[in-house]
């Protein structure tokens, strides 16, 4: 899918968030969340990344600026419809309740209770859990999973929701290795498939990898946004992390990697 092909799902311009009217943890940002790519918001912590997810999300209501849903301002559209039409996944998944995993995941089948859509519950439920290799997690209580499991059921739950828009806010903090690359494979499936997914990471290196767009914040201010290999490069990363590193192509792959110099 083309640049010139993808529609604007999510757009936010001049965003201002003030803390006691006053002092600014996000200022004049702008962002826009397109169908069918993977947008990342990435930042030192305390950059503004998760304030800007908040916005997106309609969870948190800027001082100035505005914030639209395929052009219309998130502020008039209903919570259903908000639900039907974006998920939202936080970093912070706690259940203190003792759900099995497969009640979990089948609460994002909640908007669509009452349509024709719930028809179709057992068969999404299964699919998003299978997708996340969860399945075999169904009964088991969600408080005696342990956290890279547990983040999996969340993002089950999100997926069978099955909307046009995915927010999700650091997916792969608590996964090892292998389901670190099985989720962000799963996410760049899901944007295949002409979802828009705008994420949070703190991983340079997953965003190089994944993601279409990456939007870079600095001291709650826009660094830089565009292609992963326009805004991460190592002046860039150096100037708002504060860290000297050097960004160079794998020697298999390609792909672009990001290593911190040491020793230095």
């Amino acid at each position: 899918m083309s640049v010139a092909d993808t529609a604007v799902r999510l757009q936010a311009t001049g965003v201002t968030v003030l803390v006691g009217g006053e002092r600014a943890i996000l200022d004049d940002a702008s962002i826009e969340v397109r169908a069918g790519e993977i947008h990342a918001l990435v930042g030192p912590n305390g950059a503004g990344k998760s304030t800007l997810f908040g916005v997106l999300a309609g969870e948190v209501s800027p001082s100035s600026g505005e914030v639209a849903l395929d052009g219309a301002p998130i502020g008039g559209i209903r919570a259903q419809d908000m639900a039907r039409a974006r998920a939202v996944l936080l970093q912070e998944n706690a259940v203190s309740f003792p759900f099995s995993a497969e009640q979990v995941v089948r609460m994002g089948r909640a908007p669509w209770a009452r349509t024709g859509a719930a028809d179709d519950d057992d068969e999404i439920v299964s699919a998003a859990m299978a997708s996340t290799e969860v399945l075999s997690l169904s009964s088991r209580a969600v408080t005696s999973l342990s956290g890279g499991e547990r983040a999996r059921v969340a993002l089950a739950r999100v997926i069978a929701q099955s909307t046009g828009i995915l927010l999700l806010d650091e997916p792969t903090a608590a996964l090892d290795l292998k389901h670190h690359e099985d989720v962000m494979r799963l996410i760049r499936g899901q944007a295949d498939a002409g979802i828009a997914v705008a994420i949070v990471l703190h991983d340079l290196n997953a965003a190089l990898a994944h993601a279409d767009r990456v939007t870079l914040l600095s001291e709650g201010r826009v660094a830089a946004t565009g292609s992963a290999a326009d805004v991460l490069t190592a002046e860039r990363i150096e100037a708002v992390y504060g860290q000297p590193v050097d960004v160079f192509p794998h020697p298999v792959t390609g792909v672009r990697l990001v290593v911190a110099r040491r020793g230095l």
